[in-house]
């Protein structure tokens, strides 16, 4: 394991464990709201990830707690070179920062990769902070949101071609779509389906409608769409967590109609806009903003060598 943290002598260390869920998602919301104005992050979503069939809280997490025992910062590695850490606002200038970088690298690098990285928004003080430790910039990634009110564009899809609610035995299908085009661009591991399924259908609150699919006229599945009811901020918001098309679906209208679907049957059910995440990886930022979608924040994902 890492060498111990170097803290601050009324803070302490140890791993992660699930009930603290709940505090994880408090500092990462603190951390948020500070430096973007909105709070995106659930208690769900730190269900999910650590729920994966392949995720060892133990042994990926560390916490640091205060005085009386509550968590103030934290780290994790997710798996591969993905990692992420967050200092409540109240800790942050006391060094917890560079800690827990140096703990990333050296734990990342415990399971093989060679390098770790983490996102954070553009000029934050957990960016500065990286930027200043020699971490770089690997990509950056954009929020776009579709306005409170914003009309929500018409697109037809091939003929034959329906866009519904995924199947449960169409899942796998939908696994295989999203991970085949995710690993065009990005470098990792494939997702087993066991560890996709946790973060789609195992995630807290999950719904059938949240899977959508385009099948073709022999009903198969050649895009799909996942995307979540949330309330960050107390407004509802859907938020497509992913989308994808099978290669050579592509260039059809196919995945600019399987998000106008998702945002109507979000609002259909309550979200009074939709969001979502793209990266300079992709491409696809032109994508969005002919569907209407706006620019709201700007992040970049830093990585350093690990250390073995």
């Amino acid at each position: 394991m890492p060498a111990p943290l170097v803290l601050p002598p009324d803070l302490s260390q140890r791993p992660l464990e699930p009930s603290d869920a709940a505090a994880v998602t408090a500092i990462i919301a603190a951390g948020e709201l500070l430096d973007t104005g909105e709070v995106e992050i659930e208690e769900a979503d730190i269900v999910a990830e650590w729920s994966r069939p392949s995720f060892d809280l133990g042994a990926s997490t560390v916490g640091v707690s205060g005085p009386e025992g509550d968590l103030v910062a934290y780290a994790e590695v997710s798996g591969g070179d993905r990692g992420d850490l967050g200092v409540h606002p109240e800790q942050r200038g006391r060094g917890l920062e560079p800690e827990l970088a140096r703990w990333l690298r050296e734990r990342a690098g415990e399971g093989g990769a060679d390098v770790v990285g983490l996102p954070s928004p553009q000029g934050s003080p957990t960016d500065r902070a990286l930027e200043t430790l020699g971490w770089a910039v690997r990509w950056t990634s954009w929020v776009l949101v579709l306005p409170e009110g914003a009309a929500i564009p018409a697109r037809d899809l091939p003929a034959g071609y329906v866009v519904r609610e995924a199947r449960e035995d169409e899942r796998e299908a939908c696994w295989q779509v999203i991970e085949d085009a995710f690993l065009e661009w990005s470098v990792r591991e494939r997702r087993t389906f066991e560890d996709w399924a946790a973060t789609v259908a195992g995630r807290p609150g999950f719904e059938p409608w949240h899977l959508r699919v385009v099948v073709d006229a022999e009903g198969v599945v050649v895009a799909a769409c996942v995307i979540l009811l949330t309330t960050p901020g107390g407004l509802t918001e859907g938020y497509v967590d992913s989308v994808a098309t099978r290669r050579d679906e592509r260039g059809r209208g196919i995945a600019q109609a399987l998000l106008a679907d998702a945002f109507a049957v979000a609002r259909e059910h309550g979200a009074a806009r939709s969001s979502l995440a793209t990266d300079s990886r992709t491409g696809a930022l032109g994508l969005y903003r002919k569907l209407g979608m706006e620019v709201v924040q700007t992040w970049v994902n830093r990585a350093a060598a690990t250390v073995r």
